[in-house]
């Protein structure tokens, strides 16, 4: 006796709980992959977010340092010119007050007799134009100017008669000293 069992179906049920129970895996890992996806998306766009707010905030950092940076060479430009007002100041006030020592040493030299006509200066060197009546007051004249402490010696250069030959018409050169060298040359035997 022959005893057939039929185990297709018993395999087929087997087979159909596994396919479903594969597909139903595979669907769950698929909807996990899509969830764990968008969880490190989520992930990304945080730090992302974090990230350009770092920007940001640099940026703003960098914007401001610009424009401190921008103050600072515009003071120091304002400064680089300030101090050349500042020296052109001094070398305009240094000037002054050397034209108010020539003027004061001319002035306290003039010897009897002796009217000046003529008076320039170019840098430290002062030419003099100046009528006397004689020879003795010219040499009066350059006496005292030798003698100021703000003068030099003078430079002797020409006596000619005036038109009426009653007067002396003499002309000179004489150096001025800064105040610096005029009082080493009082200090100096």
């Amino acid at each position: 006796m022959s005893i057939n069992i039929n185990l297709l179906p018993w395999r087929e049920a087997r087979r159909e709980r596994r396919t479903r129970q594969f597909y139903g895996v595979m669907l769950f890992m698929l909807l996990a992959g899509v969830a764990g996806g968008f969880a490190v998306l989520h992930v990304y766009q945080q730090q992302l977010a974090v990230q350009q707010q770092r920007n940001n905030h640099i940026s703003a950092h960098i914007e401001q340092l610009d424009n401190q940076i921008d103050d600072v060479r515009r003071y120091q430009g304002d400064t680089e010119q300030l101090g050349e007002q500042l020296a052109l100041f001094h070398t305009l006030n240094n000037e002054r007050m050397s034209t108010v020592r020539l003027f004061n040493d001319i002035a306290a030299s003039v010897a009897d007799g002796v009217v000046y006509q003529r008076l320039s200066r170019s840098g430290q060197r002062v030419s003099l134009s100046a009528v006397a009546s004689n020879e003795r007051q010219i040499s009066d004249q350059l006496r005292q100017i030798a003698d100021m402490p703000g003068l030099g010696v003078p430079l002797f250069s020409e006596v000619a008669s005036s038109q009426d030959d009653s007067r002396r018409v003499f002309q000179f050169e004489v150096m001025q000293l800064s105040p610096d060298e005029a009082v080493s040359m009082e200090t100096t035997p």
